[in-house]
Formats: structure tokens, C-alpha cells, sequence
């Protein structure tokens, strides 16, 4: 009998949808997922840590408060999911292998602060602030501040204390990131440091919360892709980087005008050195800063699906006056609430 990813990743969107996640006999062991966890874990390893956060499939990436490990999404189990998640939702979190390292070394931070309960000490909630405060359904992001680390996009780590942590931490972990040399003059390096000294503290202690649970595990999961896809979308009706994206769709088109038609993310990419040039010099952003801003269009241009669309030098023109507006509307914090 062949296996049961064999048998359904042949059927149409409908069929599969119609699926329980219990019944796609996905195993995390047996996937792609197995080298980017591995080298998570190496990750871990060069930095001094001992502990390993266990890892397990469910239907979104997350943390689970008192158990230090970290759920993965389904879809990034099998290209076939992956291609569905991106049909409907027209992003996929942790769809590429940078993007995918990114994501585990946030959770990574959420699964460390659980195993040590480092929320609980005095200095954690001096620099942080209290684990305690009240998770927002959306937040308003400040793009200028420079008290915060800029890991995952969309200035996550402004949404709560513990996402603040967790952002941190991820910069601190990542190989070659050079956290001194680029959050130098930065309020948040004084959070960066402060990590580097906690893990240098605890990181060959053994952790004090050792639970296992896998919580809402795909296996133990009876409910439909199509039931899930349902609950996702009544979820993301929220407000969500519309501003941003309302200005790409008029400037590019989701139709590619003809078969070779060049990606706006592309157009984006080769005009990065000038277009970085034109938000410094507007004075309200830093070199890095600027960047960041950029990658944050390249990303929605990647997920909106959009091309360029008419003559190379008005598209030029027009992308030059996007990001000046986009960068306008940033530095007056008019930035729509982003949904969490």
C-alpha cells in the first residue's frame, strides 16, 4: 500500500479540503522539516544552550504557554499543502528556508523563556516589561523606534513583551547576524546584551520545565482542512497591512500583462540601492532602517503575487513615488493596526 501522503496529494483542492488533518498521516520526522530543525538545534549548540525544544505538527506556528516546545504548521509538511495554504491564504509563513529559520528562532525564544520561566525574573521584566500586560488583538507599530530589534518584518516585537523577548533573542541567535555592529547607538542593544549575558548564565543548566506535551497535535486533529481554511479567513478579516498593500496593487497588477512579464518583487530587489538612497537621504530613516522597509515591500509584493505592468521607466517612476508615500506614512505613524 503506498503511503498516505502518496495517495493524497494527487486529489483536487475540493477533495482535499474535505480531509481530516488526523487522516493526512503527516510525521514531522519524515519530512523536509528534519534539516532546518537539526540546524536549529546545531544553532543552539554553538551558542552554549543545552536545551532542545521538542517539535511537533499542528495547524499554526506557536508556543504553547508552560510546555517548552514549538508546534509547526501542516502545510509545511508536504509541497501539496504548501500549495494549497498559498492558494488561499496567498502567503506561506515559513515558506522558504530563510524565512522557515527566522520563524524557529523566534519560537525558539518562546520555548527557552517557558523551560527557564525567565519571565519571572526581576531583570527580564525591567528590560522587557511584564509578561503580564494584556496581548492585544492588533497593535500600531512605531517603524522609527529604534528600541526594538527588527527580525520577523511588521515590527512584531513591539506587539508584546514576551514577542519583544522572543525577536531579540532570535537576532541574538542568529549566526553572523553582527547584533553589536548593527544595533549600534540603539536602545535595543542594550536588550541584545542583556541576553547575551542571561544565556551565557543558564545556557548549561538544565531547564526547570521539562513537559513534553504536544499540544493540539495534527495527529489527535479531527477537524477538515475546510474547516480550518473557514476559521482563517473569518480570523484575518482584521485589518492588515491594507495601507501597504492598496498602494502596491495600484502601482503593479496581480495579472502578468504577458508570459515574461518581470515580478514586482524583482523590480523591487534591483532598484534596492538607489531606492535605499532616496529614504536616507529623506532623513527620516537610517541606512538599516531604510532596508527594512524595503524587504517589508519585497515580502508583500512576493505574497500579493503582483508584476510590473507598462513601460520599465514609468513603473520606476512610480515605484520611486510609492516608497516615498509609504515611507511618509511610516515616519507620521500612520501605519494601519497590524492584526496578531
Amino acid at each position: 500500500m503506498r503511503p498516505a501522503a502518496q495517495r493524497w496529494e494527487r486529489l483536487t483542492d475540493e477533495q482535499l479540503l474535505s480531509l481530516r488533518f488526523c487522516d493526512l498521516g503527516l510525521s514531522l520526522s519524515a519530512t523536509a522539516l528534519r534539516d532546518p530543525l537539526e540546524r536549529l538545534y546545531r544553532e543552539l549548540s554553538m551558542r552554549g544552550i543545552r536545551f532542545r525544544p521538542h517539535c511537533w505538527l499542528a495547524e499554526e506556528w506557536f508556543s504553547p504557554d508552560g510546555v517548552p516546545g514549538i508546534a509547526i504548521p501542516f502545510y509545511l509538511a508536504h509541497p501539496r499543502l504548501i500549495r494549497i495554504e498559498r492558494r488561499f491564504m496567498r502567503e506561506v509563513e515559513g515558506g522558504t528556508r530563510e524565512s522557515l529559520m527566522r520563524i524557529l528562532r523566534h519560537e525558539a525564544g518562546h520555548a527557552i523563556d517557558t523551560a527557564y520561566r525567565l519571565r519571572r525574573r526581576l531583570r527580564w521584566r525591567e528590560v522587557f516589561g511584564p509578561a503580564s500586560q494584556p496581548y492585544p488583538q492588533a497593535y500600531r507599530p512605531r517603524p522609527a523606534s529604534r528600541r526594538y530589534v527588527q527580525h520577523l518584518g511588521e515590527w512584531y516585537a513591539q506587539a508584546h513583551p514576551t514577542e519583544d523577548f522572543a525577536e531579540t533573542f532570535a537576532v541574538w541567535l542568529q549566526p553572523r547576524s553582527a547584533w553589536r555592529r548593527h544595533y549600534r547607538g540603539w536602545p535595543a542593544l542594550r536588550k541584545l546584551e542583556f541576553i547575551d549575558g542571561l544565556m551565557a548564565e543558564i545556557g548549561a543548566a538544565k531547564p526547570l520545565v521539562a513537559d513534553r506535551r504536544r499540544i493540539e497535535e495534527l495527529a489527535e486533529d479531527t477537524q477538515t482542512l475546510r474547516e480550518h481554511y473557514e476559521q482563517k479567513f473569518a480570523r484575518y478579516r482584521l485589518p492588515r497591512r491594507s495601507a501597504a498593500d492598496a498602494l502596491l496593487r495600484r502601482v503593479f497588477t496581480v495579472e502578468p500583462p504577458r508570459r515574461d512579464a518581470m515580478a514586482a518583487a524583482s523590480l523591487v530587489r534591483e532598484l534596492r540601492t538607489p531606492l535605499r538612497r532616496q529614504l536616507v537621504r529623506s532623513g527620516a530613516y537610517s541606512d538599516y532602517l531604510a532596508g527594512e522597509l524595503l524587504r517589508f515591500v519585497v515580502g508583500r509584493c512576493e505574497s500579493l503575487d503582483l508584476y510590473v505592468r507598462g513601460p520599465r521607466r514609468r513603473q520606476r517612476e512610480l515605484l520611486q513615488r510609492l516608497i516615498a508615500r509609504l515611507a511618509k506614512s511610516y515616519a507620521e505613524r500612520q501605519l494601519p493596526r497590524v492584526a496578531i
